[in-house]
């Protein structure tokens, strides 16, 4: 790719990170939501319907259909009933990575997924952190990695979670990597150190995404201190970020009940949504782009495109709710300060590397086969399907 040079020597991140998911299928659109008090009224609209238009209203496909017969998804409480005679309320919906920096809501309900990846529900928890693998943005030549504590339902990368097992235990990484590393660096890292390197120095590979590591103690403190921060800002799950005061999005103008269009001005520096006036918004946040496109005016049109009359997915907010003014102006500030970290860097090799031929002859590499399948994690029987326990 243009302008970012290969190293032969990197080792891949499918190695570093051996075991990895192909990320959750859903077959239909109405699960998800970036309201979930909507899907509560989808899911009531749904058990309302009998019969033919119940089928109709579900999107059966070949994976799902009303009939279908599945276990819970693990640690939820879904019914397992066929969806056919289902009844009650509404599974609570939980907060999902829905597309590249845009945090939704889904029904967690197997009955309604049609590869829900259950290995993936099962370490899912507060200490975890799913690797999202996504192309190169347009004019970047980089690989983009997305880090999020939600469950990723972004296609088609590779899910590689930092855990193998829940509670933070078992770190995904090639055994002995930890290890040959403390020998290099005299220290012995944190997994989320490895992690945040890995954020900051992805470069593209032949066959995917690789990771040059490094021996030097000092430019591996300095790439984990910049990666550090990008995770933190990717998974905004602590203390809010914030710009610098001058500098930080406010509503200037009321946001209309329904807007329908949206507009940057750069002279301005302002986003408008319809009437309704934002600013100040860095460029940097508009122009934050990832393969898909502008990030901005897809959560926009995520919020606001159009919808069948009839289906479920049109059962949507009346209007527009204060709450997606909050996450907006969060997401402006989280992809100005992203833009910043994310800055291209040196594309010199890295000093004193840590190469695929040191891994193996170190014999961190090859890697295990056992080391690229699930964990066995369960602790406890899960509801197969009409109530029956799965065998284990």
């Amino acid at each position: 790719m243009p302008g970012v040079p290969y190293d032969d020597d990197a080792p891949p991140l499918a190695d570093l990170m051996p075991w990895s998911v192909a990320p959750p299928r859903l077959g239909r659109g109405w699960p998800t939501a970036p309201d979930a008090a909507c899907l509560r009224s989808r899911w009531e609209a749904l058990l309302r319907a009998g019969g033919a238009e119940r089928e109709a209203l579900f999107e059966p496909t070949r994976a799902r259909t009303p009939y279908t017969a599945v276990g819970q998804l693990p640690g939820r409480s879904g019914g397992t009933e066929k969806l056919a005679r289902a009844s009650g309320p509404c599974p609570e919906p939980v907060r999902v990575l829905a597309a590249p920096f845009d945090e939704q809501w889904l029904i967690p309900d197997h009955r309604l997924i049609d590869a829900a990846r259950p290995e993936l529900w099962r370490v899912a928890d507060d200490r975890q952190v799913f690797v999202v693998e996504t192309p190169a943005a347009p004019g970047t030549g980089r690989p983009l990695l997305l880090a999020t504590s939600l469950l990723p339902l972004l296609r088609p990368g590779r899910i590689r979670p930092l855990y193998r097992r829940p509670g933070g235990r078992e770190p995904n990484l090639a055994p002995g990597l930890l290890e040959h590393l403390a020998d290099r660096l005299g220290h012995i890292p944190d997994p989320e150190d490895v992690l945040a390197w890995t954020l900051t120095a992805v470069r593209p590979g032949p066959h995917g995404p690789v990771v040059p590591l490094t021996g030097d103690a000092g430019r591996w403190a300095a790439g984990v201190a910049a990666g550090r921060r990008t995770l933190w800002l990717m998974r905004r799950d602590g203390e809010r970020p914030k710009l610098p005061g001058g500098r930080r999005p406010y509503v200037r103008a009321p946001l209309p009940p329904r807007p329908l269009t949206v507009r940057y001005d750069r002279d301005e520096e302002a986003l408008y949504l319809d009437e309704g006036r934002i600013a100040p918004v860095p460029p940097a946040a508009w122009n934050f782009e990832t393969a898909s496109g502008r990030v901005l005016e897809q959560w926009f049109a995520a919020r606001t495109g159009p919808a069948e009359a009839g289906a479920l997915a049109a059962i949507r907010p009346a209007a527009w709710p204060q709450a997606w003014t909050s996450e907006l102006l969060e997401l402006i500030t989280v992809l100005a300060l992203l833009a910043e970290a994310r800055a291209p860097g040196p594309e010199e090799p890295v000093s004193d590397p840590v190469g695929v031929a040191g891994l193996r002859a170190a014999g961190v590499l090859p890697v295990p086969e056992s080391a690229r399948r699930p964990a066995t994690v369960l602790d406890h029987q899960e509801e197969g399907p009409e109530g029956q326990f799965a065998l284990l």
